[in-house]
């Protein structure tokens, strides 16, 4: 599964890595946008996969943010 960012703005902080088990709504990376700071969340339950940004990455509405499986 992809997990897509739903706002524009900026990777704050990466908080999970790759190869970690999320359950629903652990936090994965905070974005920052408008100064204010958003959690991207999993969606379901399962292993972060690979994560396709970086901490400073400047980012779209709607670009993949991680895998999970």
């Amino acid at each position: 599964m992809q997990v897509k960012s739903e706002i524009a703005g900026s990777v704050w902080k990466i908080i999970a890595e790759a190869g970690a088990d999320l359950a629903v709504d652990d936090v994965i990376v905070i974005l920052e946008s408008m100064k204010m700071e958003i959690p991207i969340v999993a969606p379901q339950a399962g292993t972060l996969k690979q994560l396709h940004i970086a901490e400073g990455d400047m980012i779209e509405e709607g670009q993949i943010i991680a895998t999970l499986e």
